[in-house]
């Protein structure tokens, strides 16, 4: 199935965690200092694994891991990539318990910040950021839809398709 193109969309199929990971390792490769990679899906739905594919992408050198228990975590990069904060903000339950843990020095900082169940802070979040809903399909294969809000973002999805599928929209 080729992808669904917009300006500001792009709706494709992963058919594997791995195809997953090199998805996002491919858009870890367009990312600058500052940007905000926000992700939506059930339990399940290949959040970690997305982000694992940013650290792969970002060279970390370590393995990415759900940090439901540390809220979030912090993988230093070699230059000039910038630091990667991955939050999961799946036991958090208010907007203040968000600004609690301190995720608003994360969004406004000079790394790379993916946001797991980025949807329960929705409303403190910055306007403009990537937006990644992952949804089930089947055992292993996802749906990803890549939502651009704002300049930067419009120009990441459409660097990214370039890059990918070597498309643009029609």
């Amino acid at each position: 199935m080729s992808p669904i193109l917009s300006p500001h969309t792009l709706d494709f199929n992963s058919h594997s965690p791995a195809q997953t990971r090199r998805v996002a390792a491919r858009l870890a490769s367009l990312l600058q200092p500052g940007d905000l990679v926000c992700l939506e899906g059930d339990l399940g739905a290949g959040k970690t694994c997305f982000v694992q594919g940013l650290g792969e992408g970002l060279d970390t050198g370590v393995r990415v891991r759900s940090p439901s228990y540390t809220l979030i975590s912090e993988y230093p990069t070699p230059d000039p990539f910038p630091t990667l904060y991955h939050v999961d903000l799946y036991r958090i339950e208010s907007i203040e318990e968000a600004l609690a843990i301190g995720l608003e020095e994360y969004l406004y900082g000079h790394g790379i910040v993916a946001i797991e169940w980025a949807e329960r802070a929705r409303e403190i979040l910055p306007p403009d950021r990537l937006w990644v809903v992952l949804r089930h399909l089947s055992e292993t294969k996802r749906n990803l839809l890549m939502q651009a809000n704002g300049t930067r973002y419009e120009a990441l999805v459409r660097q990214f398709r370039e890059l990918a599928f070597g498309s643009s929209p029609q």
